[in-house]
């Protein structure tokens, strides 16, 4: 073997594994992963520097699978071979079942690798099972270790606790802390970790106690050219184009195209606002709308059928029929039709996602030759800097949204030079052979040992999650002053890791994140919006829908709406002030009855709501179980976090709740002798006299608050 030929070791147990025919979605465990690591054994296989690639992974005897699980060696090409190793147990089990397990498979793991002529060069492990294993052998055998996590224990904790599974299960059922302290392990052992993007880096492992950015390299999994290539001239007569057809008055004007799940995250509305506020884009082009499948749309879950019913309100309020499309479904051997009809009718691939963690879908258009418009939030700023062929948006502004579309469809150059970047650089950047390519010049200097990682001094936090939160409104507290506010986000980018940071605000979703990247406030572990009737979770913004279904108790919005309809001095707030649990109006002291009188009103009629005054002037009418105070509570329970490690800055009378009871409460001069004073006669709540956040780090001085939660 010649010496400068490498010997690749990649490991991945849980799942089911063969050369041919991978049997992709029958389980949780037999899903992407299963297809990038073959793909990538094979991809490496082919190329001259490599020796051999041993795809590892565990050996099923199982009369409810294939045999083809149960061969100890397939050789899926010359150089490139799947091994399969026992781990005492043969029987095909759930990866979480797999923990007890893990030490026999490495011990096998070392058996088989000592028979061999030759140790591997490196060690590439896949999730953390794979990674608990590679730490062992990587320690044992002095090889260096490479990673890549494909999903992480301690964000799908957050996705779980968000669908309403509770902690005690959580941890029984996927033994969660066992898979994060292997994360852990394997964090502190891997000379690199391989990301798909940098957010991944920045606001998923940046949860972790061994995070070290030096560690990290992103790089792009492969796309499939051979599925996702320009127009071939032929897609006008396509089944798709008949489907999208029937919606237009002119269906070969150049299309808009939008792909998303129905997800609030995916701010489809916001893209029809944009398109409906602009009758240049009107007169330009059609909107194409693929968003989910339905068969009917009163079978979709509750959340879906309310963010449709909005979809299709949005469209009647513009009046936008016969100029956009919204189909019921796209079958999977349609979608690279669907992008040629985009490229070859001159249009734009359009992501208006709040938050995209990666951008399969851009990479797919612009390998189709459709110029991109995408949310400058997550993967795509990598994928346009790449690829050089579209523009970034804010997804909270619909001008900009429809100027940067209009960028694209007005300037016949543009929209040329475009579709040809994004044709040549998806072949640079994001196919198979430029993953390698990244892969090997990566692993070339680790194997010669010419750049190992010089460790930063890190070191384990003593509790697995956070042991105190901040909950913060924003404007009377964080908005002000711009020296303290950066002030305050260096501490607590410092103790992200021990102490959580919580928004609660008035404002919907979409406003909270405008006002917060306005003044470059970074994303916050936990968003409270809507008066405390919705809760997000960082990174991927994860709605927590446990607490929907909670607050949904008793809530009749039309009823509430049409009892105060009649009412003098009150008159409902803007569309963009409204959600579907939050009614809000604009208050007349003057005129309108009062707040116990508004109540009375409501209850007679038997709703039972909350009423929520704050400013002086604003109304909000909210389900009963729902408020700033309930959602910081039920945070505190999902987060395992004691109240009185809590600590809550408020700035009117709706943040009231939230600061009563046993969490640590602040108040900044700015606004405490108004709707909070009152509260100090019943609580010992601090009233800084210093101003803005210097008044919330001032609190934190007052209760040392960090002593406490034993930081």
């Amino acid at each position: 073997m010649n010496i400068k030929q490498k010997y690749i070791l990649l490991i991945s147990i849980h799942g089911l594994i063969r050369g041919q025919k991978l049997e992709l979605g029958r389980d949780a465990d037999t899903g992407g992963q299963t297809k990038y690591v073959l793909e990538l054994a094979q991809s490496l296989s082919k190329r001259p520097e490599v020796a051999r690639v041993d795809l590892m992974t565990k050996l099923i005897i199982d009369p409810q699978v294939s045999e083809d699980y149960s061969k100890t060696h397939e050789k899926l090409n010359k150089k490139a071979n799947i091994i399969r190793v026992s781990c005492g147990i043969d029987d095909y089990i759930p990866k979480e079942e797999l923990w007890n397990y893990l030490d026999n498979f490495a011990d096998n793991a070392l058996n088989y690798l000592k028979l061999q002529k030759k140790m591997p060069d490196v060690i590439h492990t896949h999730y953390a099972d794979a990674g608990y294993v590679g730490t062992r052998l990587s320690h044992q055998l002095e090889i260096p270790l490479i990673h890549t996590g494909h999903s992480l224990g301690r964000s799908k904790r957050k996705r779980l606790l968000a669908s309403g599974v509770k902690r005690e299960l959580i941890e029984k059922r996927y033994n969660m802390t066992r898979r994060i302290n292997a994360e852990e392990d394997t964090l502190s052992s891997a000379e690199r970790v391989i990301t798909s993007t940098n957010q991944e880096i920045n606001e998923q492992y940046a949860q972790y106690d061994y995070y070290d950015p030096q560690q990290m390299q992103v790089i792009p999994p492969g796309t499939d050219v051979e599925k996702f290539y320009p127009p071939e001239g032929n897609e006008w007569e396509s089944n798709a184009f008949k489907i999208i057809a029937k919606f237009l008055k002119k269906p070969k004007k150049p299309m808009i195209l939008a792909i998303s799940r129905l997800d609030q995250r995916k701010n489809i509305e916001m893209l029809i606002e944009a398109f409906g506020q602009s009758s240049q884009l009107q007169e330009k082009a059609n909107l194409v709308i693929f968003a989910g499948t339905r068969n009917d749309a009163r079978d979709l879950e509750n959340s879906a059928q309310d963010i449709f019913k909005d979809l299709l309100l949005a469209i009647d309020r513009y009046d936008l029929y016969g100029k956009v499309a919204y189909p019921k479904m796209i079958g999977s051997e349609s979608i690279g039709v669907v992008y040629r009809l985009g490229a070859i009718s001159r249009g734009v691939f359009v992501n208006p996602a709040l938050t995209e963690p990666f951008g399969l879908t851009l990479i797919e258009a612009a390998a189709s030759g459709l110029p991109i418009v995408s949310t400058k939030d997550g993967g795509p700023v990598d994928i346009i800097k790449n690829c050089q062929n579209g523009y970034l948006i804010d997804p909270l502004d619909p001008q900009d949204i429809a100027d940067q579309i209009l960028k694209v469809l007005t300037d016949s150059e543009i929209w040329q030079m475009l579709a040809q970047n994004g044709i040549k650089k998806v072949k640079e950047f994001y196919t198979w052979d430029s993953h390698v390519d990244s892969y090997m010049e990566m692993l070339e200097p680790i194997i010669d040992q010419a750049q190992r990682l010089p460790r930063m001094a890190l070191k384990r936090r003593s509790m697995m999650y956070h042991r105190g939160a901040i909950v913060s409104s924003i404007d009377q507290n964080l908005l002000g002053d711009s020296e303290s506010l950066q002030e305050l986000m260096s501490i607590l980018t410092e103790k992200r890791n021990n102490i959580s940071f919580c928004i609660a605000t008035g404002r919907r979703l979409d406003g909270a994140l405008k006002i917060l990247r306005q003044y470059n406030i970074p994303q916050p572990d936990t968003l409270i919006t809507s008066m405390g009737t919705e809760i997000y979770y960082a990174p991927d913004l994860t709605k927590d829908e446990a607490w929907t279904n909670h607050i949904n108790y008793l809530w009749n919005r039309q009823r509430v709406a049409s009892l105060l309809i009649e009412l003098p001095g009150l008159k409902l707030q803007p569309k963009d002030k409204q959600s579907l649990y939050k009614i809000s109006y604009f208050y007349d002291p003057m005129i309108a009855p009062t707040v116990e009188e508004i109540k009375r009103i409501l209850h007679q009629n038997e709703q039972t709501v909350n009423v929520i005054f704050s400013f002086g002037q604003f109304l909000d009418i909210v389900p009963i179980r729902a408020s700033k105070g309930y959602a910081v509570r039920w945070f505190a329970q999902q987060r395992d976090i004691p109240l009185d490690h809590i600590l809550t800055a408020g700035g009117s009378g709706g943040d009231e709740d939230m600061m009563l009871g046993n969490t640590l409460s602040i108040v900044v001069a700015n606004r405490h002798q108004e709707e909070l004073s009152n509260i100090s006669k019943i609580e010992p709540i601090y009233f800084s006299q210093k101003q803005f956040a210097a008044g919330i780090i001032d609190g934190f001085n007052h209760y040392d608050f960090f002593n406490l939660c034993g930081y």
